[in-house]
């Protein structure tokens, strides 16, 4: 707490996360001057009218709640700062839990977003853009958790994707999955992180899978996940939603391609230049104890079976999760993948081996480094602006923040020293003047105060004989 950047990162999540609840408020403001209530079940069983200005409003406030907890643009800054938390913290609020909130309150609400398609239009490219813009800035982060947070980011914006194309069972599918791999990516962060005295740059790891082996075998599991590689968790939450993506638009599907393969790069990146190589470090890695590597080890274990809890058709399963969620989201009974067997077979097909190539690629360029690239400032002007994440917090400073601070500036020197201090020396002033004139009737003398009862008897017997 004594650290100005950790305030300022608290700051920044309690604003971005009370503009998406001003969002939320609205919304329950306009159902229940709609519909009279606030219980789910009245206002699911009363929603008619496809395509209302009135649902069309609601939604979209509710999508904004959404983006503020579950980090989606344009409220998607908070969350990397708010890595400066514990890593167990980031580990179960930041990507099992609170960030999920808005998916979960989409799905729930997901009758009223069936009669909102423009919503859902919008959910689907905020998602898709959300996807590939965090994707995009997880390549150049040289912070462990940072690389973290923006695959969180990313992971969340398909989530949203799913929830665009209507597909609610697909996106708590990838919830649950990523869950399991993220919770494990973050604690096996934690205990990098640990193992190394608290170091937290990449640039400053390496050769760390011969002294941290439950650790690296862990988090290997999670990268593999993660990426989508055959029969992970990962790979059938994440497919699932990309089949459903191509079954909209096979563009979209190519974008949401991009992303997957930017997402195996940066996470293969990270692996290999902390696990692999040469040690580039001063300290001295050491294992974590069982306290930590146990939830290591149950959570790799999920991350790899983690899939069975709604396989598809396509191999021998029944969809549990999708039939177990109907009672709760009555949207997800509308759901429909009109895919033939062969068409999903070449599509994953497609993906997996354009995983495997990324993962040769990375491979290549980071598993024997000795040394990282140089600054920032070195590089060319595209890359430099991804790296800088896009210059998005520097554009909201400029927007908001700064003009904020101007604005308050201002009226501290205008409206406070101009205005208020002149009416409140101007009220001290008048109280000070009307004293100073009752003090001067207070003579002393007897014969003075004789005189006033006097004169007051004589007023008070004139308005009583007028008022007669």
């Amino acid at each position: 707490y004594k650290t100005p950047e950790y305030n300022y990162a608290a700051r920044k999540a309690f604003v971005m996360n009370r503009i998406g609840d001003v969002g939320m408020v609205l919304a329950m403001v306009l159902l229940f001057q709609h519909f009279g209530t606030l219980e789910y079940a009245t206002i699911m069983d009363a929603a008619t009218g496809f395509n209302d200005p009135m649902m069309i409003a609601a939604t979209l406030f509710l999508f904004i709640g959404a983006t503020g907890k579950s980090a989606q643009i344009p409220l998607f800054t908070w969350l990397p700062d708010a890595m400066a938390g514990p890593t167990p913290v980031s580990a179960l609020i930041h990507a099992a839990t609170m960030v999920t909130a808005g998916i979960f309150l989409t799905v729930r609400s997901s009758v009223l977003f069936e009669l909102a398609p423009f919503t859902q239009d919008i959910i689907l490219w905020i998602g898709t853009a959300t996807a590939l813009i965090a994707a995009s800035i997880g390549l150049f982060q040289n912070d462990i958790k940072k690389v973290l947070a923006y695959s969180t980011v990313s992971q969340l914006g398909y989530m949203f994707v799913a929830l665009g194309l209507g597909s609610y069972s697909a996106a708590m599918f990838h919830v649950t999955t990523h869950a399991f791999f993220k919770a494990l990516l973050f604690l096996g962060a934690g205990s990098v992180i640990h193992a190394l005295g608290g170091e937290q740059d990449i640039r400053k790891m390496g050769g760390l899978k011969g002294h941290i082996k439950i650790t690296f075998l862990t988090f290997f599991i999670g990268t593999i996940a993660i990426s989508g590689l055959p029969l992970m968790s990962g790979f059938f939450s994440k497919d699932l939603i990309m089949a459903f993506a191509f079954d909209r638009s096979p563009v979209l599907f190519a974008l949401l391609l991009v992303g997957a393969l930017m997402t195996t790069f940066y996470m293969f990146r990270l692996l290999f230049l902390v696990f692999y190589g040469k040690y580039r470090g001063n300290a001295h890695p050491h294992e974590s104890p069982l306290s930590m590597t146990l939830p290591l080890m149950v959570l790799a274990v999920l991350s790899v079976v983690g899939g069975l809890l709604n396989l598809p058709h396509l191999f021998g399963g029944h969809e549990a999760m999708k039939h177990f969620l109907m009672s709760a989201a009555d949207g997800i009974s509308n759901e429909s993948l009109e895919l033939s067997h062969v068409t999903e077979w070449t599509l994953m097909g497609i993906t997996t081996a354009l995983v495997a190539v990324m993962i040769y690629i990375a491979y290549g360029r980071f598993a024997q480094k000795a040394t990282l690239e140089g600054n920032e400032a070195d590089m060319p002007f595209f890359k430099r602006l991804i790296a800088q994440r896009w210059r998005v917090d520097e554009l909201y400073r400029a927007l908001f923040e700064k003009p904020y601070a101007w604005m308050s500036t201002n009226l501290f020197s205008i409206a406070e020293q101009k205005v208020m201090v002149p009416i409140m020396n101007g009220v001290g002033a008048a109280a000070n003047s009307l004293g100073d004139g009752f003090r001067r009737l207070q003579t002393g003398y007897v014969s003075f105060h004789m005189l006033a009862m006097l004169a007051g008897l004589i007023l008070f017997l004139v308005i009583t004989l007028m008022s007669n």
